[in-house]
Formats: C-alpha cells, sequence, structure tokens
C-alpha cells in the first residue's frame, strides 16, 4: 500500500487519507467563494471563511478528518499554491503602466510603503515588545508586521473606478501604476526580514543584502536569457501547451533557486519569475493555464489551510486590542502615505484622498506575507483573524468611499451610479460621449467573447 513520509517527525500517511479532506476543501471553498463574490467580497475571504468552519471538525472528539497527518499533507499543497500565486501575481505585473504615470506613481508608492510599515512598526512594537531595550529579533519580529501592511490588491479599486468611468483618468492610472510598484516593494521587504530572521539577526545584514543583490542579478541574466528563448519557441510552436508547461518549471526552478542558493524566500524567486514571463508575448496564455491549475486545486487548499489551521482559543484581550489598532494602522498607513505621495505630486486635495483610499485594499498578497511570517516565527498566529477583518473592512470601504468622493461630479453630468453600462458611456475624463460613440460602446460591451477555457491547444 503506498504511504508518504511528511515532515521531520518522518510521520506517515496513506495516500487515500488526504483525499476525503481535500473533496471537502474544494467544494466548500467554491461554494463559499461564490457567495462571498455575490455579496461584494474578494473570493478568497469565502475561502478563508470555508477553511475556518471546516476547521471546527478538528474538535470533534476522536474525528479522523484533520488528523495531524492530513494536515501535514495539505500544508505541503499550500505551499505549493502560495507559489502559484504569487507567479501568477508576477505574470499579471504590468510595468508598461509606468510609462503613463512614472514618477508620481515612485513617489505614491514610496510613501504609501514606509507610512503603513512604520505605523506598523509602532503598533507592534507598543503593543508586543516595548520601544526600550528592544533586541535586533524584536526589531525584526516589529518591522515585519509592519511589512504585511505595505502589500496592496487594488482589484476592488479598479473594479469602482471601472464603474465610475474615472479609470482612465490621472488617479485610475496612478492607483493601477503605484500598485505594482508596491507588490515588489512589499515582496522584497519580505524576503529581507525573512532573510534576516533566518540569518540570525542584523549582524548579517550586509551577507544578507549581498545574497539578495546576488539573486536578483543573477535572475536578471537568466530571466533576459529565458525571454528569448520562450518567445522563440512561440513562434515556433504558437498556442501550444508546452508554453505554460515550461512557464511552470521556470517558476519552480526560480522559486528553489532564490530559497536553496540565495537564502531569499521561495515565493520571491516565483515572483521574478513571472515577472520575467510577464515579458513575453503569450504571457496571457500563460497566465491563463496557471489560474486554471492553481486555482482548480493548490490555492484553494492554501486559502482553506489558513483557515482551517486557525486557532481562536489563546485570543486575550492585548491580543484583540493589538489586532484592532494592527487594522487601523493599515488603512490609515495607505491613506495618508499614498494621499502625502499624491499631494507632493501637485494632485489636488480630493484625487490626493482618492488615490490614498484607493490604495488601502488588502486581499491575498497580504496573506501570503502574514503566512510567511507564521511559518518562519516570526510574527504570532493569532494576527491572522484581524488580517482578514482587515481585507474585510478595506474592501468594503473602498468603493463606498470613492463613490462618495466623486457623488457631486457625477450628479453633475447626470450619471447613475448603479448604471453598468455608465462607465461605457463617458470620456476618461466622465465627459459624456456622443450619441455614436456610446451605441458603438453599448455593442462592444454586449459582444459575445471566445470561451477562456481553449481546447484546441497542441501539444
Amino acid at each position: 500500500m503506498t504511504s508518504l513520509i511528511l515532515g521531520e517527525t518522518q510521520s506517515v500517511i496513506e495516500y487515500f487519507e488526504i483525499l476525503l479532506p481535500l473533496a471537502m476543501i474544494l467544494v466548500c471553498t467554491k461554494l463559499f467563494s461564490v457567495l462571498g463574490k455575490k455579496i461584494g467580497l474578494p473570493q478568497v475571504v469565502g475561502m478563508l471563511i470555508a477553511g475556518i468552519l471546516l476547521g471546527l471538525i478538528k474538535l470533534i472528539p476522536n474525528q479522523q478528518i484533520f488528523t495531524s497527518s492530513t494536515l501535514e499533507g495539505l500544508s505541503f499543497l499550500a505551499k505549493i499554491g502560495v507559489i502559484l500565486i504569487m507567479f501568477s501575481a508576477g505574470i499579471e505585473t504590468d510595468l508598461k503602466q509606468f510609462k503613463t504615470c512614472g514618477f508620481p506613481s515612485v513617489i505614491i508608492t514610496l510613501l504609501g510603503v514606509i507610512f503603513p510599515v512604520g505605523l506598523g512598526f509602532i503598533v507592534a512594537a507598543a503593543c508586543n515588545t516595548g520601544f526600550s531595550g528592544m533586541t535586533s529579533d524584536e526589531a525584526i519580529q516589529n518591522l515585519f508586521y509592519g511589512t504585511i501592511l505595505a502589500a496592496t490588491s487594488v482589484s476592488v479599486t479598479v473594479a469602482a473606478l471601472k464603474e465610475l468611468g474615472k479609470l482612465g483618468t490621472k488617479v485610475g492610472t496612478s492607483i493601477i501604476a503605484a500598485a505594482i510598484l508596491d507588490d515588489i516593494i512589499g515582496v522584497i521587504l519580505l524576503s529581507l526580514f525573512v532573510s534576516l530572521k533566518n540569518g540570525s539577526g542584523v549582524g548579517n545584514i550586509g551577507v544578507v543584502i549581498g545574497k539578495m543583490v546576488g539573486f536578483f542579478a543573477a535572475a536578471a541574466v537568466v530571466g533576459v536569457a529565458l525571454h528569448f528563448v520562450m518567445n522563440f519557441i512561440e513562434k515556433k510552436y504558437p498556442h501550444t501547451r508546452r508554453l505554460p508547461i515550461l512557464g511552470f518549471a521556470i517558476c519552480f526552478f526560480f522559486a528553489y533557486a532564490a530559497e536553496k542558493w540565495f537564502g531569499v524566500a521561495d515565493i520571491t524567486g516565483a515572483y521574478i519569475a513571472g515577472l520575467v514571463l510577464a515579458t513575453v508575448r503569450e504571457h496571457d496564455y500563460i497566465d491563463r493555464k496557471v489560474e486554471v491549475s492553481s486555482y482548480m486545486i493548490f490555492a484553494p487548499v492554501f486559502f482553506a489551510n489558513i483557515g482551517i489551521n486557525a486557532d481562536f482559543s489563546t485570543l486575550n484581550g492585548a491580543m484583540v486590542g493589538f489586532g484592532f489598532a494592527f487594522i487601523a494602522a493599515g488603512l490609515i498607513g495607505k491613506v495618508i502615505g499614498c494621499g502625502t505621495g499624491a499631494l507632493i505630486c501637485k494632485y489636488g486635495i480630493k484625487d490626493s484622498l482618492r488615490v490614498g483610499v484607493g490604495m488601502m485594499v488588502r486581499a491575498e498578497v497580504v496573506l501570503v506575507c502574514t503566512q510567511k511570517g507564521i511559518d518562519n516565527g516570526i510574527v504570532d498566529p493569532n494576527i491572522m483573524p484581524f488580517v482578514l477583518l482587515l481585507i474585510i473592512i478595506s474592501t468594503l470601504l473602498t468603493p463606498l468611499f470613492l463613490k462618495l468622493s466623486y457623488r457631486k461630479e457625477m450628479k453633475a453630468h447626470g450619471h447613475i451610479l448603479n448604471d453598468p453600462l455608465q462607465p461605457l458611456l463617458t470620456t476618461a475624463d466622465g465627459e459624456p460621449l456622443s450619441a455614436e460613440a456610446a451605441q458603438s460602446a453599448t455593442r462592444r460591451e454586449w459582444q459575445v467573447e471566445p470561451d477562456s477555457i481553449d481546447d484546441s491547444d497542441i501539444d
């Protein structure tokens, strides 16, 4: 009978024991992600809630579903899932956005990282370790709490701005461009603090930074070569499955090389691999195949595994106070930091506030950063419920505040905010389209698109 040996404890698991938990996870995460989407929440929130509910099974005496062995097997799948999530995030990063809003997006991003990281550090230090006599390990821990807050996910913001017909404005392009750089900086900071933790403190900071620089230099050289190789294969064998298969191989190689040879987080390697493939002609096709593979099994297991392993029994008043202060730091830090950056770049007060509000949304990247900190023993696992609350609160507040900020302008132009075709009937600056242009835009909106699953792929 086939068995697997997992973990340092050499625990043995029969392969079929993981199949029932896996089936339950796939069904429940899909159900709750659909429900979450219907009420305006990111699908990852639904997956997390599904995981929390499934985790209640562990409270049943003598249950044989979520045993220590099966949980270890699920954790293994979850680690593959987080690598694929970051790989896909890298592929979807469009560096060309900087051509339209380069300098302002840099300023907005830098301040949008400094403020939440700084506030997160202050809150963590005040609530956990104190400022006097702080050791290097405690400083790394407190800074990592701030790093968690650096991540941004603007998919909700993009949807809200698109509904308002403001996605192509200066505010919209600035937010999208800043979010791209924001993710890159966040991933680098995550790798830095994880490496410092594993390298025994700030005394080795020179070695750690040297290894990171070495990794990025090596990745750049290999990446240029892979760019030409992938484009050559695409030209010779267009739209074939060998492209995403090679993409997976590149992802896993970069993740392995980053962790094993350079001491950089594996998810950083996966993200850089995605950035490399984002430059090839068939990047959309590769990304689609990666997302299908990831979100069929690995990503649901990752998000559900977070919920299943959540332990609320050790929560106390001090942790609850810290958790809510942490959420406030995450929201306020982005609004003040990004808003100040926009003001420095001579945006108006209203537009600066819109940029700040638009950048405060969090989603899957903040979960990846938090879980990485938990896995490396840097942050308290009890912070995870508050990270989930941060995602929910920012997701609900951002579109609401954006709509309120544009209400007077929309009324002045006679817009109906709830009309799904309204963004199509206006220019990027909110001016009404001509009758002929509006009719053409409406026809494009309802045109049937080809099925996203292309069964004509060949080997």
